[in-house]
């Protein structure tokens, strides 16, 4: 059986047993730190932890965190035995689809090319030794603005990816692995109730008829009422979802659920997981502003040499790098950064930080930064970690899962 479902059949066996729903905690691995923090958190929690990496982040071109499958595998077991975790850790492809990759869409690929290269990323993660993949083709750059990818294309590009995926793992005999399917963006066509339901069932008739009948995803991502610009987690949609595709085997995913002002919900909904991401680099970028705060007074007081220049450093690279332009709004479109409002252009540059915490400036003046305070008695990096892990424990605490390696 493959990792994810044996974490989820034990769940929903200690459910029975005692009536405790739990969400899995499904982190973005968007950054070295948020890795480290990660396994912290989960080591502290004694809980198992999920790591949800985009094409943008981990790929064989290496990706902004600068890893590939591989290198990220090896990252991972290093930073769990770092701190001595022992337990489960699953490691996924989170939107694994043609145009999700941002190259894809700037480069405009055509629709051969993007599919070559996905399968080629799906089959370089499997022998890296991941767990599971979201295959999610609702993406077509070619369909006019406002025009809505047509279900039935969606269905044929999963199955072809999903069988893909199957016959490159028994042409090699290894280790099976789980799935995950849809979007919660409404460009995905699942908004609805009515095109959700006709997904799922045209999704099985189409793996069955190429085969694959044995085949379905253990997480369906669901649309429960969070995006980029909301928090409110909506219970009740969620319960009719979660419920809805329990009857085919399988639980609701949730996406974007950074700051969410309700996690506590999501066990009570029958969510089996859900990915939180951005609101992780935010928080690193929050203790690296903090951390400047203190150097500069310690530079004031004589105490250091040189400054790190952490703040200006991080807003040029992000300016420099133009991918801030992929969060606009279409009233900000044509605008630079700086002439964006403050607490516009305050959020733009803290989520797109993301991008280019690898770059080799950066790098030298976090560790210019980390040098100066150190010498100064001060761990800076373990001020970092410990940000991004206070925001990790709130999510093991709603979603129920402290102490469920114990029970595992």
């Amino acid at each position: 059986m493959a990792l994810t479902e044996d974490i989820l059949l034990k769940i929903a066996k200690l459910e029975k047993e005692t009536g405790v729903k739990r969400t899995l905690f499904a982190a973005c691995p968007n950054s070295i730190a948020a890795i480290k923090a990660s396994f912290r958190s989960a080591k502290r929690n004694n809980a198992p932890i999920k790591f949800a990496a985009t094409l943008n982040q981990v790929d064989g071109d290496r990706g902004y965190t600068g890893l590939n499958q591989q290198e990220f595998m090896d990252l991972l077991k290093l930073e769990a035995e770092a701190v001595n975790f022992t337990g489960p850790y699953i490691a996924a492809i989170d939107h694994g689809g043609p145009w999700l990759k941002d190259i894809q869409t700037q480069e405009r690929w055509d629709t051969e090319r993007a599919m070559a290269a996905v399968k080629k990323s799906f089959e370089d993660a499997i022998l890296a030794g991941y767990h599971l993949i979201h295959v999610d083709p609702t993406v077509d750059i070619f369909l006019a603005k406002d025009e809505i990818i047509d279900i039935h294309v969606v269905v044929a590009r999963t199955v072809e990816l999903i069988k893909h995926i199957e016959d490159f793992i028994k042409k090699y005999n290894l280790a099976p692995i789980s799935y995950e399917v849809g979007t919660e963006e409404v460009h995905g066509g699942l908004a609805d109730d009515e095109t959700f339901e006709t997904f799922l069932i045209e999704l099985k008739k189409g793996l069955k008829s190429v085969g694959l009948e044995h085949v379905w995803p253990i997480f369906i991502v669901g649309k429960v009422g969070t995006d980029l610009h909301t928090t409110t987690f909506d219970r009740d949609v969620a319960k009719q979802l979660a419920d809805k595709v329990r009857k085919y085997g399988s639980y609701i995913k949730g996406h974007y659920t950074d700051d969410v002002v309700n996690p506590e919900d999501y066990p009570l909904s029958g969510i089996g997981a859900a990915n939180v991401g951005p609101e992780f680099t935010i928080s690193e970028y929050d203790a690296l502003i903090e951390l400047e705060e203190k150097e500069l007074k310690l530079y004031k007081e004589k105490r250091i040499a040189k400054l790190s220049n952490i703040k200006n450093t991080l807003w040029k690279l992000v300016d420099e790098s133009n991918r801030w332009k992929k969060w606009l709004q279409p009233d900000e479109i044509g605008k630079t950064l700086f002439e964006l409002h403050d607490e516009r252009k305050n959020w733009i540059v803290k989520t797109s930080c993301r991008y280019i915490w690898q770059n080799a400036e950066a790098i030298a003046s976090r560790q210019q930064l980390y040098d100066n305070l150190n010498k100064n008695g001060i761990d800076a990096e373990a001020i970092v970690l410990g940000k991004i892990e206070h925001n990790m424990d709130k999510y093991f605490r709603a979603f129920n899962l402290i102490n469920l390696n114990d029970l595992l």
